[in-house]
């Protein structure tokens, strides 16, 4: 496990979602090889779908960087040590219109 403090380059997410997702990295970088990107960045989306919805992301790596299209209030880039962490959702949840996977009330775009 790398024992390093998370450090959050960019985020929109609320501080409680932060928390989590720091507390999941940690958690996930306990259970798997900090070679094995892959399956720490399932732990944390399989953890994240389950308690906020589904079409969650999430990339594991060591120095990259980003540029992605999200739902405001769901995206967090962070690092701890030399391990970086991408997580967001996109709102392509099948069950959502446009209008309520953004948080735009019907009803205002009509009247």
């Amino acid at each position: 496990m790398l024992e390093g403090r998370a450090v959050v380059r960019e985020s929109d997410m609320p501080m409680e979602m932060q928390s989590r997702v720091m507390e999941l990295a940690y958690q996930a970088l306990d259970l798997h090889e900090v070679s094995d990107c892959q399956s720490i960045a399932r732990y944390i989306k399989q953890k994240f779908d389950e308690a906020y919805g589904t079409s969650w992301h999430c990339v594991v790596g060591k120095d990259f960087g980003c540029c992605i299209s999200h739902l405001c209030g769901t995206f967090i880039f962070f690092h701890v040590e030399i391990m970086e962490f991408l997580i967001f959702k996109d709102g392509k949840d099948l069950n959502e219109t446009k209008e309520e996977a953004i948080g735009v009330n019907h009803h205002l775009i009509t009247s």
